[in-house]
Protein backbone atom coordinates (compact mmCIF):
# COMPACT_ATOMS: atom_id res chain seq x y z
CA UNK A 1 0.00 0.00 0.00
CA UNK A 2 1.22 3.73 -1.08
CA UNK A 3 1.08 5.85 1.50
CA UNK A 4 2.36 9.45 0.14
CA UNK A 5 -1.24 9.88 -1.68
CA UNK A 6 -3.74 7.72 0.37
CA UNK A 7 -5.33 10.08 2.34
CA UNK A 8 -8.02 9.32 4.91
CA UNK A 9 -10.79 11.97 6.30
CA UNK A 10 -11.85 11.67 10.30
CA UNK A 11 -15.12 11.46 8.21
CA UNK A 12 -14.32 8.96 5.65
CA UNK A 13 -12.07 7.01 8.68
CA UNK A 14 -15.71 6.76 10.53
CA UNK A 15 -17.03 5.68 8.03
CA UNK A 16 -15.07 2.48 7.07
CA UNK A 17 -15.19 1.72 10.47
CA UNK A 18 -18.71 1.43 10.42
CA UNK A 19 -18.08 -0.17 7.06
CA UNK A 20 -15.88 -3.06 9.25
CA UNK A 21 -12.76 -1.95 6.56
CA UNK A 22 -11.16 0.12 9.43
CA UNK A 23 -10.81 -3.48 11.14
CA UNK A 24 -7.99 -3.51 9.03
CA UNK A 25 -5.89 -1.15 10.47
CA UNK A 26 -7.11 -0.29 14.62
CA UNK A 27 -8.30 -1.91 16.90
CA UNK A 28 -11.80 -0.38 17.75
CA UNK A 29 -11.01 1.33 21.12
CA UNK A 30 -8.01 2.90 19.54
CA UNK A 31 -9.92 3.97 17.04
CA UNK A 32 -12.48 5.93 19.15
CA UNK A 33 -9.64 7.11 20.97
CA UNK A 34 -8.05 9.07 17.84
CA UNK A 35 -11.66 10.57 17.44
CA UNK A 36 -11.36 12.04 20.77
CA UNK A 37 -8.44 13.96 20.67
CA UNK A 38 -7.34 14.88 17.10
CA UNK A 39 -8.92 17.97 15.75
CA UNK A 40 -11.78 17.76 12.69
CA UNK A 41 -9.23 19.15 10.05
CA UNK A 42 -6.60 17.10 10.62
CA UNK A 43 -5.97 14.49 7.90
CA UNK A 44 -4.78 10.87 8.42
CA UNK A 45 -2.52 8.26 6.39
CA UNK A 46 -2.18 4.57 7.98
CA UNK A 47 1.78 3.59 7.10
CA UNK A 48 3.20 0.03 7.86
CA UNK A 49 5.36 -0.34 10.96
CA UNK A 50 2.79 1.02 13.38
CA UNK A 51 3.34 4.48 12.57
CA UNK A 52 -0.10 6.47 12.15
CA UNK A 53 0.65 10.51 9.93
CA UNK A 54 -1.42 12.94 10.52
CA UNK A 55 -1.64 16.21 8.28
CA UNK A 56 -3.50 19.40 8.72
CA UNK A 57 -4.03 19.44 5.20
CA UNK A 58 -5.32 17.74 2.20
CA UNK A 59 -2.07 16.60 1.43
CA UNK A 60 1.48 16.51 2.81
CA UNK A 61 4.10 18.78 2.16
CA UNK A 62 6.54 17.67 -1.08
CA UNK A 63 10.27 19.11 -0.77
CA UNK A 64 12.91 18.06 -3.04
CA UNK A 65 16.02 17.76 -1.37
CA UNK A 66 18.04 20.01 -3.37
CA UNK A 67 15.06 22.57 -3.21
CA UNK A 68 15.32 22.35 0.37
CA UNK A 69 16.13 25.55 2.58
CA UNK A 70 16.04 25.97 6.12
CA UNK A 71 15.19 30.02 7.13
CA UNK A 72 16.51 30.89 10.87
CA UNK A 73 15.12 34.01 12.09
CA UNK A 74 14.17 36.21 15.11
CA UNK A 75 16.11 37.01 18.14
CA UNK A 76 19.76 36.81 16.28
CA UNK A 77 22.23 38.73 14.91
CA UNK A 78 22.89 37.26 11.87
CA UNK A 79 19.53 35.59 10.25
CA UNK A 80 20.50 32.67 7.87
CA UNK A 81 19.11 30.39 4.99
CA UNK A 82 20.76 26.37 5.25
CA UNK A 83 20.74 24.45 2.84
CA UNK A 84 20.37 19.98 3.64
CA UNK A 85 23.85 20.42 2.11
CA UNK A 86 24.85 22.79 5.27
CA UNK A 87 22.66 20.92 8.28
CA UNK A 88 24.83 17.77 6.78
CA UNK A 89 28.05 19.27 7.35
CA UNK A 90 27.59 20.34 11.15
CA UNK A 91 28.34 17.65 13.66
CA UNK A 92 26.20 14.62 13.28
CA UNK A 93 24.04 13.20 16.13
CA UNK A 94 22.56 9.78 16.40
CA UNK A 95 20.25 8.38 18.61
CA UNK A 96 17.49 5.58 19.83
CA UNK A 97 14.75 6.51 20.83
CA UNK A 98 10.96 6.08 21.45
CA UNK A 99 8.13 7.81 19.88
CA UNK A 100 4.77 8.20 21.60
CA UNK A 101 1.94 9.87 19.75
CA UNK A 102 -0.80 11.48 22.44
CA UNK A 103 -3.39 9.52 20.94
CA UNK A 104 -1.98 6.20 22.72
CA UNK A 105 0.39 4.67 20.01
CA UNK A 106 4.20 4.86 20.35
CA UNK A 107 6.82 3.09 17.94
CA UNK A 108 9.88 1.50 20.27
CA UNK A 109 13.48 1.97 19.26
CA UNK A 110 13.86 4.67 16.31
CA UNK A 111 17.13 5.75 15.17
CA UNK A 112 17.52 8.77 14.41
CA UNK A 113 20.54 11.34 13.16
CA UNK A 114 20.80 14.63 12.70
CA UNK A 115 22.29 17.64 14.27
CA UNK A 116 21.55 19.17 17.60
CA UNK A 117 19.29 22.50 17.70
CA UNK A 118 22.30 24.71 19.73
CA UNK A 119 24.29 23.71 16.64
CA UNK A 120 22.13 24.60 14.22
CA UNK A 121 21.01 28.04 15.88
CA UNK A 122 24.94 29.19 16.62
CA UNK A 123 25.05 29.84 12.73
CA UNK A 124 22.65 32.87 13.17
CA UNK A 125 24.21 33.50 16.59
CA UNK A 126 21.05 33.95 19.11
CA UNK A 127 20.98 37.51 21.05
CA UNK A 128 21.35 36.87 24.85
CA UNK A 129 18.42 36.36 26.61
CA UNK A 130 16.53 34.32 24.12
CA UNK A 131 13.75 32.26 25.81
CA UNK A 132 12.20 29.70 22.87
CA UNK A 133 12.56 28.58 19.36
CA UNK A 134 9.25 28.53 17.44
CA UNK A 135 9.69 25.74 14.54
CA UNK A 136 7.28 26.82 11.43
CA UNK A 137 6.28 23.65 8.91
CA UNK A 138 6.30 23.91 5.65
CA UNK A 139 2.46 22.50 6.12
CA UNK A 140 1.11 25.88 7.04
CA UNK A 141 -0.55 26.46 9.54
CA UNK A 142 1.50 23.83 11.57
CA UNK A 143 3.88 25.28 14.21
CA UNK A 144 5.31 24.23 17.21
CA UNK A 145 7.75 25.88 20.09
CA UNK A 146 10.30 24.75 22.59
CA UNK A 147 11.55 26.72 25.24
CA UNK A 148 15.24 27.19 25.28
CA UNK A 149 15.49 24.90 28.20
CA UNK A 150 13.70 22.51 26.29
CA UNK A 151 14.99 22.86 22.97
CA UNK A 152 18.75 22.26 24.78
CA UNK A 153 18.05 18.84 26.52
CA UNK A 154 20.46 16.17 24.78
CA UNK A 155 18.04 14.24 23.08
CA UNK A 156 16.71 16.77 21.35
CA UNK A 157 17.40 17.02 17.53
CA UNK A 158 16.93 18.70 13.99
CA UNK A 159 16.54 14.67 12.35
CA UNK A 160 17.51 14.57 8.80
CA UNK A 161 17.51 10.71 8.68
CA UNK A 162 15.46 7.89 10.44
CA UNK A 163 16.63 4.43 10.32
CA UNK A 164 19.84 4.31 8.85
CA UNK A 165 17.84 6.34 5.31
CA UNK A 166 16.67 10.34 4.97
CA UNK A 167 14.18 10.94 6.25
CA UNK A 168 11.20 10.54 4.11
CA UNK A 169 8.04 12.77 3.03
CA UNK A 170 5.56 10.91 5.69
CA UNK A 171 8.19 10.99 8.24
CA UNK A 172 8.81 15.08 8.00
CA UNK A 173 11.74 14.86 5.45
CA UNK A 174 14.07 16.37 4.55
CA UNK A 175 14.02 17.60 8.15
CA UNK A 176 11.66 16.91 11.31
CA UNK A 177 12.68 18.27 15.13
CA UNK A 178 12.95 14.91 17.64
CA UNK A 179 11.53 15.64 21.04
CA UNK A 180 11.25 12.34 22.56
CA UNK A 181 10.18 13.57 26.02
CA UNK A 182 7.29 14.98 24.49
CA UNK A 183 4.67 13.29 22.52
CA UNK A 184 5.22 13.14 18.67
CA UNK A 185 3.28 16.95 18.08
CA UNK A 186 5.97 18.54 19.81
CA UNK A 187 8.66 16.64 17.09
CA UNK A 188 7.47 19.22 14.15
CA UNK A 189 7.70 18.11 10.85
CA UNK A 190 8.42 19.25 7.14
CA UNK A 191 10.40 22.52 9.37
CA UNK A 192 11.62 25.06 7.06
CA UNK A 193 11.98 28.08 9.48
CA UNK A 194 13.53 28.50 13.06
CA UNK A 195 12.55 31.58 15.01
CA UNK A 196 14.18 32.58 17.64
CA UNK A 197 12.34 34.43 20.17
CA UNK A 198 12.07 36.07 23.50
CA UNK A 199 9.10 34.90 24.67
CA UNK A 200 6.85 31.63 23.96
CA UNK A 201 4.14 32.00 21.82
CA UNK A 202 1.34 28.84 21.15
CA UNK A 203 1.18 26.56 18.59
CA UNK A 204 -0.93 24.74 16.62
CA UNK A 205 -1.92 21.97 18.88
CA UNK A 206 -1.87 24.17 22.03
CA UNK A 207 -4.85 26.14 20.05
CA UNK A 208 -6.46 23.39 19.75
CA UNK A 209 -6.78 22.41 23.46
CA UNK A 210 -3.06 20.49 23.63
CA UNK A 211 -0.73 20.89 26.36
CA UNK A 212 2.46 23.68 25.45
CA UNK A 213 4.82 21.13 27.78
CA UNK A 214 3.74 17.72 26.67
CA UNK A 215 5.75 15.67 28.46
CA UNK A 216 4.88 12.02 28.53
CA UNK A 217 3.16 10.22 31.32
CA UNK A 218 2.78 13.73 32.76
CA UNK A 219 0.41 15.49 29.84
CA UNK A 220 -2.58 14.17 28.24
CA UNK A 221 -5.67 14.88 27.13
CA UNK A 222 -8.52 13.66 28.72
CA UNK A 223 -9.68 10.18 27.90
CA UNK A 224 -5.47 9.16 27.36
CA UNK A 225 -3.75 6.85 29.00
CA UNK A 226 0.12 7.89 29.71
CA UNK A 227 2.91 6.10 27.87
CA UNK A 228 5.71 5.14 29.99
CA UNK A 229 8.89 7.80 29.71
CA UNK A 230 10.89 7.20 26.79
CA UNK A 231 14.52 6.61 27.24
CA UNK A 232 16.96 7.79 24.21
CA UNK A 233 20.60 6.14 23.33
CA UNK A 234 22.32 9.03 22.18
CA UNK A 235 26.04 9.57 19.99
CA UNK A 236 27.33 12.74 19.22
CA UNK A 237 30.20 13.66 16.28
CA UNK A 238 32.42 16.64 16.66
Amino acid sequence: MRVDDRTFGRAAFLGALGAGIAGLFFARDAFRLVGKVVPDRVESLVPSGGWRIYTIGASMPSIAPADYRLRIAGHVERPTTLTLADLRSLPRAEQVSDFHCVTGWSVSDVRWAGVRLDDVIATARPKQGWRSLRFVSDEAPYDDSLTSEQALLPDVMLALDMDGGPLSRPHGGPARVVMPQMYGYKSVKWVTGIDVRTDVIAGYWEQHGYDADAWIGRSTPPGIVPSVLSGSTLVDHA
